[in-house]
């Protein structure tokens, strides 16, 4: 187990390292108005980076995973600064089923990848998201409505070669009002950059690009929409 000692998190071997899409979620993440108490959940949680954020402006933070070395990090995590956080172990919204939040921030996988199913182990369970990146994004569009409260928020970050408009329409069929609140650019990483030929070949980029853009979406529920039921999640981010 290793420690990151610049942002003194805890992070065990094939838990996603917190890049540019945790802190542009951060960034937004910040913008948010936190009222004392508000129950905020973070999916798909990795080291916990975004709970132990909302924890600190006050929240009453729940993260969950599926991967048990993402949980054993995230609790490590929140007793390393002092927070109070309820870590659970499970797929996407099903170990909080009934319960409503006001505020639910996701980084899930979304690198669109040849295989697909998503892997069941190893480090790429942490990006890989099917041939359009969206094996998460549509299911979390479909299960985390239910667990909203009225006037509550997701912030969840995506890359443009994963469909952006397929999450917002996504969302605003479930009763959500749903727009991008933020961007960025930024240059492929290794596994993008071994990946480009094969995104160009998909029609997924223009050829000979070396970037991609980060998106965050916010949704938020109307006071009136009526949600659907809870649905089962699938797999989270983090390797077990």
């Amino acid at each position: 187990m290793t420690t990151n000692a610049a942002t003194r998190l805890i992070r065990p071997p094939g838990v996603y390292a917190p890049q540019g899409d945790t802190a542009l979620l951060l960034e937004c993440l910040a913008r948010e108005r936190i009222e004392p108490g508000v129950r905020s959940l973070d999916l798909c949680t990795g080291t916990g980076i975004l709970a132990l954020a909302a924890a600190r402006r006050g929240a009453e933070a729940t993260a969950a995973d599926i991967s048990g070395a993402a949980v054993a990090a995230a609790r490590c995590n929140a007793r390393l600064h002092h927070c109070r956080v309820r870590v659970l172990r499970g797929d996407l919204t099903e170990p909080v089923t009934g319960e409503r939040f006001g505020l639910v921030t996701v980084n899930p996988p979304y690198v669109p990848a040849a295989a697909p199913e998503g892997p069941a182990r190893g480090a790429c369970r942490a990006w890989d998201a099917g041939p359009d990146g969206r094996l998460l994004l549509d299911r979390i569009c479909r299960s985390v409505p239910a667990v909203l409260a009225p006037r509550g928020v997701l912030l969840v970050v995506q890359s443009s070669l994963s469909g952006v408009p397929a999450t917002l329409a996504a969302l605003r069929r479930a009763g959500l009002r749903a727009g991008v609140t933020a961007r960025r650019t930024q240059p492929f990483g290794p596994v993008m950059t071994e990946r480009a030929a094969w995104f160009e070949r998909r029609g997924l980029v223009a050829p000979g690009t070396t970037s991609e853009v980060l998106v965050v979406i916010r949704a938020v529920r109307e006071p009136a929409a009526r949600m659907p039921a809870a649905m089962p999640g699938t797999r989270d981010r983090e390797a077990a």
